[in-house]
């Protein structure tokens, strides 16, 4: 049997222990089903759990650990994580956080997915999103609403919400994430997590083309740098399909940069919004400080910079994400959130030309964000603006504040997006309160190798791994 706290055990120790043979896939994957069945209502980090599927990956698991027919360079061969409902998982509901969409179940398996079942990882279902995954924050009219384990009254943050707050509350080790604006940063800060957002092309997005904007990407969600870029090992790759496809990695290239030396970075930073004009928590910025002292103690030079991108660029961005809204194939009369909805009338209004403006100046403010911050190399800046925030604090609103209140809520990850540069978020604060607060690591156009080096020396420094929420008081 597995020991009581094997949740608490990193993903690559739980599959250490799985290929030495201390206990079985199957009763690894018991364990995290049951937790998940007994704490889900409080988090709402699942749209759909997968018992059955789980447990006959589990055993197809247990079977090749048996005849060691594991696949070469798979440290997480065994580990439970779940993949966000925006993704296909064959077999399984597929429901986009949308009403719209209830009933759909995946015909096929999401490129990364597949690598996901060759590395011998068990999906234990799929993780809550809002509605199409338009919003920084998760809640839907399906009836989800993902919280943050470290105050349930509290957002998870998104769009990967549900996938942040599997991972927090210790439904698995490990949770996969998509990113258009900030979405799997976002939630990584509010929930207390280490969350990468890759380069543009570094993981295929197949079946699915690239959205308006090529701003998407697929990325991890875990409680330490080295399972995080472990299981980007794992998710990373392209074929002759992607369009912005990178060569792959060696593999386990991003684990084996955890213990890579960076040497002394010359590291930029500010804390001027770049999306909105808006005040910084207080907290954020200590988040920036504390970070910064320790940078400066490891022997990095940190130094003050303005913001690459102006606030006068956020209307391209807007552009875009309002027609790739009303670009979704849906019909007139689709039951939709009011959000949703106004995006879409929005996007609906904008013609042809004002869409080619908007692509023109992204382009041209990220070719002038990236020669501007070519000396550096690494960018440090707030992950999020404001503190996590009560559940409803948005959706609450009219649609046209409700956008503008996410705005100032994170002004600080969409730009790298546009830019197409890989950028992480890694949990380096608490406050008083107990809130976790994240700092953003932004790296060199696809160099994810340093800011893992850097974000590990810093995790060596904090040890935020081991501030664990009152989950067992929620169930």
């Amino acid at each position: 049997m597995v020991p009581e706290d094997v949740h608490e055990w990193s993903a690559l120790e739980q599959a250490r222990a799985l290929r030495d043979g201390d206990f079985s896939c199957v009763d690894l994957t018991r364990h995290h089903l049951e937790r998940t069945h007994r704490l889900n209502p409080a988090v709402g980090a699942f749209a759909h759990v997968a018992d059955e599927q789980a447990l006959a990956q589990a055993r197809d698991v247990d079977r090749a650990l048996a005849t060691r027919d594991v696949p070469e360079h798979s440290p997480l061969f065994g580990c439970v994580a779940p993949v966000k409902d925006l993704d296909l998982v064959a077999g399984m509901p597929c429901e986009f956080g949308s009403q719209s969409m209830r009933g759909f179940v995946a015909p096929q398996d999401a490129a990364f997915v597949s690598r996901m079942r060759r590395a011998g990882l068990v999906i234990t279902g799929k993780t809550t999103t809002p509605e199409f995954g338009l919003p920084a924050y998760t809640e839907n009219d399906l009836g989800h609403a993902a919280r943050t384990p470290w105050d349930t009254q509290r957002s998870a943050g998104g769009s990967s919400g549900g996938a942040a707050a599997a991972v927090a509350a210790r439904l698995a080790p490990l949770a996969q994430g998509s990113d258009g604006g900030g979405s799997i940063r976002i939630p990584a800060s509010v929930t207390g997590l280490v969350g990468i957002k890759p380069s543009r092309g570094r993981v295929s997005g197949l079946p699915f083309p690239p959205g308006l904007g090529d701003l998407s990407v697929i990325g991890p969600l875990a409680r330490t740098v080295a399972d995080a870029a472990a299981f980007l090992d794992v998710l990373a790759g392209s074929d002759d399909r992607d369009l912005y496809g990178l060569p792959t990695p060696p593999p386990g290239s991003f684990l084996t940069a955890v213990d890579h030396d960076p040497g002394r970075l010359r590291i930029g930073r500010f804390t001027t919004p770049m999306v909105a004009d808006t005040q910084v928590d207080p907290d954020a910025l200590a988040a920036v400080e504390i970070t910064t002292q320790l940078l400066t103690e490891l022997g990095h030079d940190v130094v003050d910079i303005d913001p690459p991108i102006d606030t006068d660029a956020v209307g391209a961005f807007e552009t875009v994400w309002q027609v790739g809204a009303a670009a979704l194939p849906l019909p007139d009369d689709a039951p939709l959130t009011p959000l949703t909805r106004h995006l879409r009338t929005l996007g609906a209004a904008r013609s042809g030309v004002d869409v080619a403006e908007a692509i023109r100046r992204m382009r041209e403010v990220s070719v002038a964000a990236i020669a501007a911050t070519a000396p550096y190399d690494v960018l440090l800046t707030p992950t999020l603006a404001h503190l996590p925030v009560p559940l409803g604090h948005f959706s609450g609103r009219e649609p046209h504040e409700n956008f503008e209140e996410q705005k100032r809520f994170t002004p600080f990850t969409a730009p790298f997006n546009v830019t197409g540069q890989p950028a992480m978020s890694v949990p380096v604060h608490h406050t008083d309160g107990g809130l976790p607060v994240g700092v953003q690591l932004v790296g060199r156009p696809r160099d994810e190798g340093t800011i893992i080096a850097l974000a590990s020396q810093l995790e060596r420094a904090v040890s935020w791994h081991l501030r664990i929420p009152d989950i067992e008081g929620l169930g």
